[in-house]
């Protein structure tokens, strides 16, 4: 089996490639660094044995500490010893939990009134993966809705298709379903989940069943939602490495775009432009499930707002997502004090926040040399997994963090959007990403999921239980790599979860 796919591999990468003229070409580089920078990242044709400096997935940033729970709150490994001192303030303020204000900790006044979570890691939990709710006795908090409406006008269309407006808010809803209140002020709902058993029949016979999610909103807390509302459910997902994408040149993400499938591969990745709420501007979008934000300041910045109901000095909202439909929620007082700064998490705060962000370590790789891994992977490459799951980049020379400049890194994705087909729609736009496209999540980490998170739910809202479920649910795009996996032997099956597994 592995010798018919060789055979088909050399087919299969050049399919992959783009093969414009006018391909972005990166400025931090001499042409000389540039020619070695392309032959670092070149797709590999050999599975004999690992790659060069595979082992390190997130480069000099990469942790070698003992793999346990604790493996996704480590530093990066290549940080100074004051940047070490930065990491650990950021680390408190991470796990901070809030409270209602007025409060006798003023320093922590602020949560809400309407809210997701009163703390960072509650949501990221060991900055790890969120999970849709697991018995009656889990409250769901790192899991949420995004909620809005489709553009009614013309000129909404216009701004999500600049990049100017993300969404258009329900009217009385905002962006966010907020599960949580302070106390004297009601939830604005809570969120329902019901599953469907969808049985999926593999080429050797095997059957997988497959749960579809229906989502609702009971118990809604502000009257009625707009009628044509639309419900996106998200699971918060791991934080490692996201240092290391941002330092990513973006001439090296457009690259991979090809929204025309100029190739003919069927793979039409592009770009989400989105507008950055620190600068103004329109910039690419890098991080979310649907590439919204395009900076981590910028993404913490809007979970403090949306999540804990916190104003920063780069998103001025103490009342979070609340919307005049709401007015009990601004008659409530806000966490802002003079003394402390102009927002209920004034600086340092952000700049902590966000260094430590920028600087949760990608863990080391376990069994690169094994030799079941090592067929999983030419696996991987073969059925074509790595037309959107790009393997590796080197980081920029100008990054702004200094653990993330010039790092050969492998986080395989290409940061771009994708249609991933009817089974994962959740209908909903964001900026110029369509109701039926999501960004390639990173690989890096999954088969420390269950370690970290002690789960293995996967996707954007948790459905697959197991990598195989997965890897069934891709559609559109990807239908051709998933049916390829679906009718690969279970030795080979077993080959590519192990790869996974790995990484």
């Amino acid at each position: 089996m592995h010798k018919f796919f060789t055979a088909l591999l050399v087919i299969t990468l050049l399919g992959g490639l783009s093969l414009a003229d006018d391909k972005p070409v990166r400025t931090d580089l001499t042409p000389k660094d540039l020619a070695r920078v392309e032959k670092v990242t070149a797709l590999t044709t050999d599975f004999s044995k690992p790659e060069q400096f595979e082992l390190l997935p997130g480069g000099a940033a990469t942790t070698k500490k003992i793999v346990n729970r604790d493996i996704f709150s480590q530093f990066s490994a290549n940080l100074s010893f004051d940047d070490q001192e930065k990491f650990s303030l950021g680390n408190g303020f991470f796990r901070k939990l809030w409270v209602g204000a007025p409060s006798s900790t003023k320093g922590s006044d602020g949560l809400g009134p309407l809210f997701n979570s009163r703390a960072c890691q509650n949501c990221h939990i060991k900055d790890g993966r969120g999970h849709p709710p697991m018995g009656a006795d889990d409250d769901g908090v790192s899991m949420f809705l995004r909620v809005s409406v489709p553009p009614h006008t013309l000129a909404e269309k216009d701004a999500m298709d600049s990049g100017q407006e993300n969404v258009i808010p329900d009217p009385t809803y905002g962006t966010q379903l907020q599960d949580f209140g302070v106390p004297g002020l009601k939830a604005e709902g809570q969120m329902k989940i019901d599953y469907t058993d969808v049985p999926v029949t593999l080429g050797d016979g095997t059957v997988v069943t497959l749960r579809q999610p229906h989502y609702s909103v009971t118990n809604l807390g502000y009257g009625p939602m707009a009628k044509d509302v639309l419900l996106s459910p998200r699971v918060a997902p791991q934080m490692i490495g996201l240092g290391l994408v941002e330092a990513i040149p973006q001439e090296d993400i457009l690259a991979h775009a090809d929204p025309g499938d100029a190739n003919h591969d069927g793979i039409s990745g592009k770009p989400n432009w989105v507008k950055d709420i620190i600068t103004g501007q329109v910039e690419l979008g890098r991080f979310g499930w649907k590439d919204g934000a395009p900076t981590i300041r910028a993404q913490s910045a809007e979970a403090f707002a949306g999540d804990l109901g916190i104003s920063t000095p780069v998103n001025m909202k103490p009342y979070g997502d609340c919307t005049p439909a709401e007015a009990a929620c601004f008659a409530l007082p806000t966490g802002e004090q003079a003394n402390l700064g102009v927002s209920e998490a004034p600086d340092p705060i952000m700049d902590l926040v966000t260094f430590y962000s920028q600087n949760l370590a990608v863990p080391a790789r376990r069994d690169v040399d094994d030799p079941a891994v090592l067929r999983g992977k030419q696996d991987f490459y073969t059925i074509g997994c790595v037309a959107c799951h790009v393997p590796k980049y080197v980081t920029s020379r100008k990054a702004e963090g200094a653990a993330q400049k010039f790092q050969l890194i492998w986080p395989y994705s290409d940061f771009l959007l994708h249609d991933m087909g009817d089974g994962l729609a959740d209908l909903r736009p964001e900026a110029q990403a369509t109701g039926y496209e999501w960004r390639t999540p990173p690989l890096w980490g999954v088969g420390l999921t269950e370690t970290v998170s002690g789960h293995t739910y996967y996707l954007h809202d948790g459905r697959a239980r197991n990598l195989t479920e997965a890897v069934l649910w891709h559609g559109g795009e990807a239908q051709k790599s998933r049916d390829a996996f679906a009718n690969l032997p279970k030795s080979s099956r077993d080959d590519l979860l192990a790869f996974l597994g790995s990484l």
